[in-house]
């Protein structure tokens, strides 16, 4: 991946944290989410070398011991679309749907309007 530019976006104006989004040159991008602490001590300076530290711990680790659950460290699951669990997505979907209400509700539109027996003729 050829880098050519870093993006760092505040979320809930950085008071959650950031995500830092390293773009290559052929379009990729990849990013990285990460959540502030209770000292919120990560701001748009340092988010993106905390992001490339992070990613350094990334290329190192054995993703293999991962699979397979070893060294009593939690280990990774498919996610439910990989695994084609319809249940699951619809599942996921309902939470994302309820977290983001009102949001996800369609706009409507009202109008009022007073009825009359009046007839205007023009004279």
């Amino acid at each position: 991946m050829h880098l050519i530019g870093v993006q760092v976006i505040p979320e809930q104006g950085g008071r959650a944290g950031f995500t830092v989004e390293f773009v290559g040159k052929e379009g990729e991008v990849v990013s990285v989410c990460l959540p502030n602490d209770a000292a919120r001590n990560l701001n748009r300076l340092n988010a993106a070398e905390r992001a490339k530290e992070l990613f350094s711990e990334l290329a190192t680790a054995n993703l293999d011991a991962l699979e397979n659950g070893g060294d009593g460290e939690p280990h990774a699951r498919r996610s439910a679309r990989s695994t084609k669990d319809a249940d699951a997505l619809e599942e996921q979907l309902d939470e994302g749907l309820e977290d983001s209400f009102p949001a996800s509700d369609p706009v409507s539109i009202t109008t009022s309007t007073v009825p009359t027996d009046r007839v205007r003729r023009r004279e």
